[in-house]
């Protein structure tokens, strides 16, 4: 049996300990479409490597991008030619990516999906691999920043990633227990951000504000914060791409080795069109 896998859009937490599940259990059996869709398109296919001192590790060993390619039709033709030479894809990505595993399935390819995105927000699944990872990084920056504002008195604003999803931002509020979170647009009030800002220097409180990224360019909201509150130094930081490459946490790992045992599974089973996910706060297929 031959068995393809790749990692597709945003490389998250976790994929490289779920691509060491599966080599361990396909050993030479397992193939890696390297640069996920692109290399599928490309024909860049090489057997996966022996990948265990980089299990722990994020980032993807077999690289990953986003291929707007495989949206057109000589594109996906191309991918569903070198698709087809084999028993099973395996797909580790997000929304994009599950549409694009389901394409290849409903054109006689067996797939098995694997949720695997920062912002936790495919459809299908209760959590991607990569989310807690990534909300951990967040919380451990937030932390360790807090007490230098603290001691200048000064309000920090946080951008954490989140594209169009808001859960990064959210769960970072509530691990760090932030004075004022800007998950959507609607939260974004300036003259309630700015009386909370004020409130909290005149008791010598630094105040950390939580910022989605995509809302609104942080310099231009420290610009308006700071004419609503000229006497309070403000600190703008983008926690950026150490939410991606931050080692993945003991919960990550251990979920993403329960998709990796599914996935094992669901192909030993000769299943078509599976995704591993979770519902009720459990990993299973579907």
């Amino acid at each position: 049996m031959k068995i393809l896998v790749l990692t597709s859009g945003g490389d998250a937490p976790g994929m490289n300990q779920t691509i060491y599940q599966l080599k361990k259990s396909f050993k030479d059996d397992l193939y890696a479409s390297l640069e996920g869709f692109k290399g599928l398109i490309n024909g860049k296919i090489v057997k996966v490597p022996d990948c265990r001192k980089e299990k722990n590790k994020s980032g993807s060993i077999i690289f990953s991008s986003r291929c707007p390619e495989f949206a057109t039709r000589e594109g996906f033709s191309k991918a569903l030619e070198n698709a087809k030479k084999f028993d099973y894809i395996i797909v580790l990505g997000g929304n994009g990516s599950y549409k694009g595993c389901k394409e290849l399935n409903e054109n006689g390819v067996k797939t098995v999906f694997i949720p695997s995105t920062i912002d936790n927000d495919v459809d299908i699944s209760e959590y991607s691999q990569g989310f807690d990872s990534a909300v951990s990084a967040c919380e451990f920056y937030i932390k360790n920043s807090m007490p230098s504002m603290q001691a200048f008195n000064r309000c920090a604003i946080f951008e954490v990633m989140g594209r169009k999803c808001d859960k990064i931002a959210k769960e970072t509020f509530l691990r760090v227990k932030g004075d004022y979170l800007i998950a959507n647009e609607e939260n974004l009030e300036y003259d309630k951000i700015s009386r909370l800002i004020l409130d909290n220097h005149k008791q010598h409180r630094a105040s950390s504000i939580i910022l989605r990224e995509n809302i609104v360019k942080i310099e231009e909201f420290k610009s308006k914060l700071s004419k609503l509150c000229p006497e309070v130094e403000i600190k703008t930081i983008i926690i950026g791409y150490i939410q991606r490459g931050i080692g993945p946490t003991k919960k990550e790992l251990k979920i993403s080795k329960q998709f990796a045992r599914y996935a094992i599974w669901a192909i030993k089973a000769g299943r078509e069109g599976t995704a591993i996910v979770v519902q009720n706060n459990k990993v299973t297929a579907i």
